[in-house]
């Protein structure tokens, strides 16, 4: 098939997919599939039932070292020193001028082991970055190339990984993990109650070539809850109800926390500051120029990315970051950039959507709250 004449990285499950004749497309340089059936189905499985993700494109650092939270404490926003070992935590990297690297699941194992998932198309980024400031006291391992990753979502999630790593990952809370070492089938899996999709559920971090083993262990687990197989595109449709943001689209290098209202992921009185801390507390001190804001469409169509966004004065204010029909509200809904003295929540923007300048309301981006 054409997709093996191409130069594109592999998941582990790339075997299972062209055996299984699962359509591939080029999804930021990795071959994988944008959806097993039907969008929309694999969208609805999720909020309903429980879907399953291959997500090992994404990337795997390993810091360790005595020093490992002071050091890494001073290239992310968050603060590791506030969690407990079997916690994680979201949190960004930022450049000296505040703009954001990436956005990151931290994952603290001890207070000198830690396991860091920056998104597929940083990785390289963030390992260049974190080696760039390895002063000795830290070492710094990338295993993106050793480590598969499998998402289990919805509601039913907790039913199929139970059923597979036992009943102690029911007592797992929110952004905590534990390393499954004493299942029959599998070794070292971390298993982590975290996710993408706004819905309950867990993300498996499994050696390389038990990979495909997992996700036929969770297919047959989830028989009895008609679990879904699904592709990155439910996973964008789902992330985007959620009002989770997508890096190279709604966060970039020239988009900073407070503009991305993230300040939440930035804590600003850590033992030392974090490259960017300046930065952005001057911004926080004379305010922010441009703000991140969620919206609905008043009317018929559907608002995508790069769309320009206008006020009742025809002037142009911002553009669409993120934009979809939502399968489970019914509604055209996304993300845009604005500059923040146009506009407030609750207000009514234009969007251009193809020939038609298309009325929004600007909302919390909390969608599926509404």
């Amino acid at each position: 098939m054409s997709i093996e004449e191409t130069q594109l990285k592999r998941t582990p499950l790339y075997d299972y997919y062209t055996k299984n004749d699962i359509k591939l497309v080029d999804f930021g340089s990795w071959a994988l599939p944008i959806q097993f059936t039907k969008l929309i189905d694999e969208h609805h499985a999720v909020r309903e039932r429980v879907g399953l993700f291959d997500v090992s494109h994404m990337g795997e650092i390993e810091v360790k070292g005595d020093q490992a939270t002071t050091w890494l404490n001073k290239l992310i926003t968050n603060d590791l020193s506030a969690i407990d070992s079997g916690q994680a935590l979201y949190t960004l990297v930022t450049k000296e001028t505040g703009g954001i690297l990436d956005d990151i699941i931290i994952f603290k194992k001890s207070d000198t082991d830690y396991l860091l998932t920056p998104n597929a198309s940083n990785t390289e980024k963030i390992r260049n970055w974190l080696l760039s400031h390895q002063d000795g006291s830290v070492t710094i391992e990338d295993q993106s190339l050793e480590t598969g990753l499998i998402a289990i979502q919805g509601p039913d999630a907790v039913d199929v990984v139970a059923s597979v790593f036992g009943e102690k990952v029911r007592d797992l809370k929110n952004y905590h993990f534990a390393v499954e070492t004493d299942s029959v089938d599998f070794t070292d899996v971390l298993v982590s109650r975290t996710g993408y999709t706004g819905e309950d559920g867990f993300e498996c971090y499994v050696k390389w070539d038990q990979t495909e083993d997992l996700w036929n262990a969770f297919k047959q687990a989830g028989n009895e809850y008609s679990i879904a197989e699904c592709g990155l595109g439910s996973r964008d449709t789902l992330r985007l109800e959620a009002g989770m943001p997508l890096y190279g689209h709604d966060l970039s290098e020239d988009i900073t926390p407070l503009e991305a209202g993230l300040r939440f992921a930035v804590k600003w009185d850590k033992a030392d500051k974090f490259i960017g801390q300046d930065a952005l507390e001057k911004q926080k001190e004379t305010g922010v120029d441009y703000l991140s804001r969620g919206f609905e469409l008043l009317e018929r169509g559907i608002a995508r990315e790069g769309y320009p966004v206008f006020n009742e004065s025809d002037e142009e204010i911002g553009v669409v970051t993120s934009g979809t029909q939502s399968p489970t509200l019914g509604k055209s809904i996304g993300f845009l950039r604005m500059k923040k003295a146009a506009g407030k929540l609750g207000d009514t923007v234009y969007i251009q959507v193809r020939k038609n300048k298309v009325p929004a309301q600007l909302i919390k981006k909390t969608f599926l709250k509404q």
